[in-house]
């Protein structure tokens, strides 16, 4: 009971443990179904081995490990990089009003260009940008500024053309640029069924928040990608669903 009666908590406390607990949270969601879990896994075990050599007067093991952990935070930085830069830009581009992505009109264009185009067997890949601005993938191809259109988007990934290789970006019912270069995911060198386009899909939405749409020459499927998974052989039904709550998010 006295520990009771000495216990004191204001409302700082409370809002301090609040943001504390939230913040973990958003970590563990971050990192969930990631190859971040596995270093995490890592990190846990090294703390256990360091506090075993204690224990246990190790003393050389202890030296070192009391060494490397003594620069946790920049081992952290180091290894989570990649998805601390993410988190970052997630939240730097939040927006408390949510603004849709394409317009109705547009969404059934290119719903009805990427059925289009994999009927025939013409490979494809259209990004819609979200909140996280891709001007720098913008910069490296050709920009456009056109209306999104059927017409427009086959022209541009017509066999042979000098832009059907690259990536065609679109923003706020645009067609910003085409023949963009999107950075490559490596997480799948080893699945051969995963071409350029479809690591390069990938690679894009691990890296950002938008939303990509893949069409594959090989096999006449349309996938999307979003937040670095790919859901893949959709029909037109589901195509539509997957692209609705993807922009939705």
């Amino acid at each position: 009971m006295t520990f009771w009666a000495d216990l004191s908590i204001t409302w700082r406390d409370v809002l301090d443990i609040s943001l504390v607990s939230l913040l973990l949270y958003r970590v563990i969601v971050m990192i969930r179904g990631t190859r971040a879990v596995t270093a995490v896994y890592g990190l846990i075990i090294l703390l256990l081995a360091y506090f075993l050599s204690q224990e246990l007067s190790l003393y050389t093991l202890n030296w070192l490990l009391e060494n490397f952990l003594g620069s946790l935070f920049l081992v952290i930085i180091i290894l989570f990089q990649r998805d601390i830069r993410n988190a970052l830009s997630a939240m730097g581009a939040r927006s408390f009003f949510r603004r849709k992505v394409v317009a109705d009109e547009a969404f059934s264009e290119l719903v009805g260009t990427a059925l289009y185009l994999a009927q025939r067997r013409i490979g494809a890949l259209i990004v819609l940008e979200k909140n996280v601005p891709l001007g720098d993938m913008v910069g490296g191809g050709v920009r456009l500024d056109a209306r999104l259109t059927k017409e427009l988007l086959v022209t541009i990934f017509y066999p042979n053309t000098p832009l059907h290789d690259g990536a065609v970006i679109v923003r706020n019912n645009e067609i910003v640029a085409a023949g963009c270069i999107l950075p490559l995911s490596q997480g799948v060198q080893e699945r051969r069924d995963y071409g350029t386009r479809h690591r390069a899909a990938m690679g894009i939405t691990e890296e950002t928040d938008s939303v990509a749409v893949v069409v594959s020459e090989e096999r006449g499927a349309v996938s999307v990608s979003v937040g670095g998974r790919l859901t893949g052989e959709l029909d037109a039904v589901r195509l539509k669903r997957v692209l609705r709550n993807a922009l939705e998010k």
